[in-house]
């Protein structure tokens, strides 16, 4: 039997990337046109284009997951049983932690395009990261599905 995740989310970036990139792919095309031949101005750009997309989905496959007892950011993962207080925050707070308030030790997941994130406490004294900062869409769904993991 599969147990659906209290909260799952996938990163990926949005809409405005894909059609900004597009054009500037397009951009491209037009500024190469005109100094090479035909085909040599549509391999380049479809290089261009194929590049930007292996780029997007690459920064966009990053998923938040809780689920299973544990909680995953990207490529980590951790015990609900290290998980301490969790705080959702908004863009100013987010922007105050991941900089001037920052640790060097935190281990961050965060993208550009999501201005909001959760900042978890990791209590596991192995463990040389005082917090995670991890970006989403919903903190507050994220920071709800968290503490009820970490009260189980």
């Amino acid at each position: 039997m599969t147990v659906s995740p209290a909260y799952a989310e996938r990163l990926g970036v949005p809409l405005r990337w894909w059609v900004q990139g597009t054009m500037l792919v397009a951009t491209l095309w037009l500024a190469v046109v005109v100094a090479l031949p035909a085909v040599a101005a549509w391999v380049v750009t479809l290089v261009a284009l194929a590049t930007m997309a292996f780029l997007f989905s690459m920064i966009g496959a990053a998923r938040v997951v809780v689920a299973d007892g544990r909680f995953r950011a990207g490529r980590a993962h951790i015990g609900a049983e290290h998980l301490g207080a969790v705080t959702a925050l908004d863009a100013e707070e987010t922007r105050r932690t991941a900089g001037v308030e920052a640790d060097a030790r935190a281990y961050l997941l965060l993208r550009p395009y999501l201005h909001r994130a959760v900042k978890v406490e990791i209590t596991d004294p192995a463990d040389p990261a005082p917090y995670w900062l991890v970006s989403t869409r919903h903190p507050e769904d994220l920071a709800r599905a968290l503490t009820a993991l970490s009260r189980h």
